[in-house]
């Protein structure tokens, strides 16, 4: 397949457009004004809010004045993840589409297709019009990746519509009508630089090649987690042998599932040929562990060159301890929906930051707001215990499900009619934007779906090309059957 043969052409085309332009989470100023630029070519009233976030509104095509009005949503920031061995800065340079048989991902890099086909779509339908619809707004919102603040800043009255349909999810054929709550969870640990003796063996082992994921709709899969496994070994190399850590970093995004990860130690010279068995035992044990879910797994131990200072090892003991105890996954299963994760928490990422701080972020997820609040909780006291300072994010609220859901109704009769089978109704574990719209706007009717797509969040991220036109039918026939106003 060619890009001249995508369908529909249109979505395609706007797709490509905005993989043109750098669009990180709190860094979109050049997605903004595109759209913006976009909404005054195509003569639409166009509104930027103080958040960022942008409303282009379009006017029913003739006959279809009296429908109720629908708010089309995506967000229009983008997770920025590539494999270590690629250059690319996501603040100037364009994703690289590739075509892969009938999927499209891009080169080393995440796609963007979360939640930029969302984007596109919206846009396509905003150019074109012969297709029929009633009053229209279509929102973007900002930084929906790393805090959900276009949402959170949303105010009330800049929306007029009685239905959102959110453009945010990620298996073609599946309606969704409801989403977990999340909140972030921040450890600090303060350290003092030391010394690190003469006569030690630096060395710097790392863990790559997982697959990372998206830490609500992956969690369950049983994937590795990049920061346990390096502290697995850690912990085995400092229960042996005269540990120094001067340096540690894994993970990037608290909303992914960390992929790769590395440490930079020393050991006194005469266990340096411990280390290298060790890593090869560990190596082998964990491989056989994870041979399902991670058969690209890597641990790489080399040689390193000398550092002066290390982590002093009260704090390391401490941090390596608080790591181990501190929980990854999913805790509970719903007991409402068969299969539907309830509770999870990810370890998301490690970073040593100015003026002797180590910061782990994580994050908690669940549908019931007691059980998301009681994991963060649970990771608080497992790094309070350790002497490190716990800070929560303001958290973010689910939405809870309407199986009697007017715009659900006709979404599902839409989809029987078009494909003559039933769409699967469900909610999921991600966080979506909607329960943040319901606080503002506790009238909207809401439902969300979205093409195919798989391993977000990781630049494993691909699209299955065919399910959006499907999408984009689906979509239309949608805009073509909503209820008139009362």
């Amino acid at each position: 397949m060619e890009k001249k043969d995508l369908k529909p052409a249109g979505v395609f085309k706007y797709f490509e457009e905005i993989c043109q332009v750098p669009r990180p989470s709190k860094k979109e100023e050049k997605i903004i004004a595109y759209l913006k630029a976009f909404g005054e070519k195509q003569n639409l009233e166009t509104q930027v809010d103080e958040a960022g976030n942008v409303l282009i509104k379009k006017p029913a095509t003739p006959g279809k004045e009296n429908l109720k009005t629908v708010i089309l949503q995506s967000h229009i920031d983008m997770v920025c993840e590539k494999n270590s061995d690629v250059q690319h800065d996501f603040l100037t340079d364009p994703i690289e589409i590739v075509i892969d048989g009938e999927w499209m991902k891009a080169n080393g890099t995440t796609l963007g297709a979360d939640n930029g086909i969302g984007v596109a779509t919206e846009l396509a339908i905003l150019a074109d019009n012969s297709i029929e619809h009633g009053p229209l707004e279509c929102l973007f919102t900002v930084d929906e990746e790393t805090g959900l603040t276009g949402a959170f800043e949303l105010k009330e009255g800049f929306l007029s519509g009685d239905i959102l349909i959110n453009l945010d999810s990620e298996d073609e054929g599946e309606l969704y009508i409801g989403c977990a709550g999340g909140i972030d969870s921040v450890a600090e640990f303060t350290y003092k630089e030391i010394d690190v003796p003469a006569g030690y063996f630096f060395f710097k082992v790392e863990v790559k090649g997982l697959k990372g994921g998206h830490s609500g709709g992956d969690i369950h899969l049983g994937r590795g987690n990049a920061n346990k496994i390096l502290n697995r070994y850690l912990n085995r190399i400092a229960a042996k042998h005269d540990l120094y850590l001067c340096e540690i970093h894994g993970g990037n995004l608290r909303n992914a599932i960390p992929r790769e990860a590395y440490a930079i130690c020393a050991v006194p010279e005469d266990a340096k040929h411990d280390v290298r068995t060790e890593v090869n035992i560990f190596a082998s044990e964990i491989e056989n562990e994870l041979a399902v879910t991670e058969p690209d797994l890597k641990l790489v131990l080399e040689s390193e060159s000398p550092r002066e200072k290390a982590i002093d090892q009260d704090t390391t003991a401490r941090l390596l301890k608080a790591l181990y105890a501190v929980p990854h996954g999913v805790n509970a299963m719903s007991q409402d929906i068969p299969g539907l994760v309830e509770t999870s928490t990810n370890l998301a990422s490690i970073k040593m930051k100015p003026n002797h701080v180590i910061r782990i972020e994580t994050s908690q997820r669940s549908s019931i707001l007691s059980s998301r609040d009681d994991m963060a909780n649970t990771v608080r006291a497992a790094f309070q215990l350790a002497g490190a300072t716990v800070t929560f994010g303001d958290g973010y609220p689910g939405w809870k499900p309407n199986p009697h859901s007017a715009i659900l109704q006709v979404a599902s009769e839409s989809y029987k009619r078009l494909f003559n089978v039933e769409p699967l109704v469900k909610a999921i574990h991600a966080g979506l934007e909607c329960g943040l719209f319901l606080d503002k706007y506790p009238h909207l009717d809401m439902v969300s779906f979205g093409p195919t797509m798989t391993g977000v969040h990781s630049p494993d991220e691909r699209m299955l090309i065919p399910t959006v036109d499907k999408f984009w039918k689906h979509l239309l026939d949608i805009l073509a059957h909503i209820p008139a106003k009362k």
